[in-house]
């Protein structure tokens, strides 16, 4: 059975209905993940996300459980019933190939920005008793740790900044940046002076790149890696690479206004996915994360 037979196979059984592929067409990706567009017999269509096991630069966990993570967290945001979130239809391995098979979607540039901030500001009212998610997942191709905290200063020192850190320390990035990276994690509770977040579902990668809209204008968004935290996580990402439409931060201000201090605290969460990609890419982004660093802790 090859791959494709094997990925048609898992469709059908997932969909209760006979899938003859007609036709896979590769359409643009990233780097590690491939992408392509099925197409079947009886005109259905499908997303499919390939990866090759074999890959010397994905990391052994990644390849096991990558997909299977995406899965689940695009799972819980299409559960909310709030933005619309590509369906999973089937993921499994294959002739050397893991593969995530979702809902094709119609994609478009622009759409109803401002229903994009109202509807993201209702999934951030989505809530858990406690910081984190069922399982681990993933930012990129780095394992982020999701294991459930009552305390959203110790789940940020431990498992978001801590953690990268850490990775830092193992790909050896410099003392330099450990030295200022454990003065910060030291003053992390005078960001949090009067303000108290509430364990909000939230995409977690929350970039321009990860939404997108329906031909109607309807928003959607993908690729993401969730987990409950605080909502000004998935805000400050949102401008942290280009941003978003002024339309979006409107209406989510007015569905549910931000509070005091999110200025600084938009540079602590952003300090994650910089420290994330000086781990993934190094380059510039070494010095940024280490600058970002010494801005919190003057202004702390």
């Amino acid at each position: 059975m090859t791959l494709w037979d094997r990925v048609a196979a898992a469709i059908a059984e997932a969909t209760q209905r006979p899938f003859h592929l007609r036709a896979q067409t590769p359409v643009s990706g990233g780097d590690i993940n491939r992408s392509h567009r099925l197409e079947g017999a009886d005109g259905s269509c499908y997303f499919v996300k390939l990866n090759d096991v074999r890959h010397a630069a994905i990391p052994s966990t990644w390849l096991r459980t990558g997909f299977a993570a995406e899965a689940a967290g695009l799972n819980a945001l299409a559960a909310t019933q709030t933005l619309r979130i590509p369906c999973v239809i089937a993921h499994g391995t294959a002739q050397g190939h893991n593969f995530l098979v979702l809902e094709q979607l119609d994609l478009h540039a622009h759409g109803d920005a401002t229903r994009l901030g109202t509807q993201l500001a209702v999934l951030h009212r989505c809530t858990a008793e406690r910081f984190g998610f069922m399982q681990d997942n993933f930012i990129g191709t780095t394992p982020q740790p999701n294991a459930w905290s009552d305390s959203w200063i110790e789940f940020w020192a431990e498992r978001r900044l801590g953690h990268q850190l850490d990775l830092a320390r193992h790909n050896g990035l410099g003392k330099t940046l450990q030295t200022t990276g454990a003065q910060l994690l030291e003053t992390l509770p005078v960001f949090f002076e009067g303000y108290t977040p509430q364990p909000s579902l939230l995409h977690g990668d929350l970039w321009r790149g990860n939404h997108s809209y329906l031909a109607d204008g309807t928003p959607t968004i993908f690729d993401p890696a969730v987990y409950y935290g605080d909502r000004e996580c998935d805000l400050a990402m949102t401008e942290l690479f280009g941003g978003y439409p002024d339309d979006f931060y409107t209406a989510y201000h007015k569905a549910w206004p931000l509070d005091a201090g999110y200025t600084q605290r938009r540079q602590l969460y952003n300090l994650y996915h910089i420290l994330n990609h000086a781990n993934l890419f190094g380059g510039g982004y070494v010095p940024q994360a280490q600058r970002m660093m010494r801005a919190l802790l003057t202004a702390a």
